[in-house]
């Protein structure tokens, strides 16, 4: 069952792929070398860069971001780099920049894609060399900045049409990181549902304890385009609408109501106990109708993936935690595909 042990450096570690994408964190977090993070917008790119600063070498310096996009024609090397007063007009004080605004920290580029090109030689030194100059100076200062970026675009094909530098590619991919889309993870969707309910009825005051049976359906069936950002969107929204402790389907965006799926009051997803839980794992009350095979196979595959997470992998004492024999684990770790966590790679 998936705990507060499970919400790790910010993440919410619910299926074997965020598990070995969290394996994959913690190998490459220690170290100085830059990350790039590829994944669908608002499938938890700047969350990955919050978790490798967290767990890296420096995680009480600053954690720096700037969407590239952002970046405004003459003024982005001033932006980056800074400047220094009267290096042009309305430069009236001198400025840092985002690159010595994280000295000693992490510099986050997310839509790295955006960066203009004349800009990205600039980019290149000051990653290769440690070096920035900012505008209006003729000195060069030394930076101490661990680099991470992020991008929904294919940067390999903007290399090839000569919009992205293939040598600031290399130099910035030295680790790649995938985000996987919410719909090729929906073991994940009723985790994180429950994560969200429980932090916006602590910033808003309610009291929402389940989901419905048909508005969970309603969530896992959902393709989630926007994926987590979409997500988060849909239960603040249904957080803030329900009269009640339960969130039915007509509290969701109309587009996840769509689907008609038969009312049966009676079957509902199982309630938490309390807060930090899962909406999969509570008992049945009296009268409930039995809990649903999916709602089953969610709730094994979350207790294994703990036991392995809690153990770092050792197959001996997670079947000890788990009350069951090392034949039995290995079995049930291969019908729910979680024989690889937390294996070596």
């Amino acid at each position: 069952m998936l705990t507060k042990s499970d919400y790790r450096a910010g993440m919410v570690i619910s299926s074997a792929r965020l598990a070995r994408l969290y394996e994959l964190i913690q190998r490459v977090a220690p170290h100085n070398v830059t990350v790039l993070i590829q994944g669908e917008s608002g499938s938890g790119k700047e969350l990955i860069a919050g978790a490798l600063h967290q767990l890296g070498p420096h995680p009480d310096g600053p954690l720096v971001t700037l969407n590239c996009a952002t970046l405004v024609g003459q003024l982005a090397g001033a932006q980056l780099f800074g400047h220094v007063k009267g290096a042009f007009t309305d430069a009236r004080e001198s400025s840092p920049g985002y690159f010595r605004a994280a000295q000693g920290g992490t510099l986050f580029l997310d839509e790295v894609g955006e960066l203009p090109l004349e800009l990205q030689p600039k980019i290149l030194r000051a990653v290769e060399n440690h070096e920035i100059q900012p505008v209006g100076s003729h000195l060069s200062s030394r930076v101490d900045v661990r680099l991470v970026s992020a991008t929904n675009r294919d940067l390999r094909a903007m290399v090839a049409a000569g919009k992205f530098r293939r040598d600031l590619y290399h130099r910035l991919n030295m680790i790649a990181v995938t985000t996987a889309p919410l719909r090729e993870c929906r073991e994940s969707i009723g985790p994180l549902a429950a994560h969200f309910i429980n932090r916006y009825c602590a910033e808003n005051g309610r009291t929402v304890t389940h989901l419905s049976y048909r508005a969970y359906r309603a969530l896992v069936a959902h393709d989630w385009p926007g994926n987590v950002r979409e997500l988060i969107n849909a239960v603040c929204t249904a957080v803030l609408l329900t009269d009640d402790s339960r969130i039915d389907l007509e509290h969701l965006p109309a587009l996840l109501a769509m689907n008609d799926y038969p009312r049966d009051d009676t079957a509902e997803a199982p309630r938490p106990p309390g807060r930090a839980t899962t909406i999969l794992e509570a008992p049945q009350e009296a009268g409930e109708a039995p809990l649903k095979t999916i709602e089953l196979d969610a709730i094994t595959r979350s207790a294994l993936l703990k036991s392995l997470l809690q153990t770092r992998g050792n197959r001996q004492q997670a079947a000890k935690i788990l009350g069951i024999s090392r034949q039995k684990l290995y079995r049930m770790l291969a019908r729910y595909d979680l024989f690889e966590v937390g294996r070596p790679a």
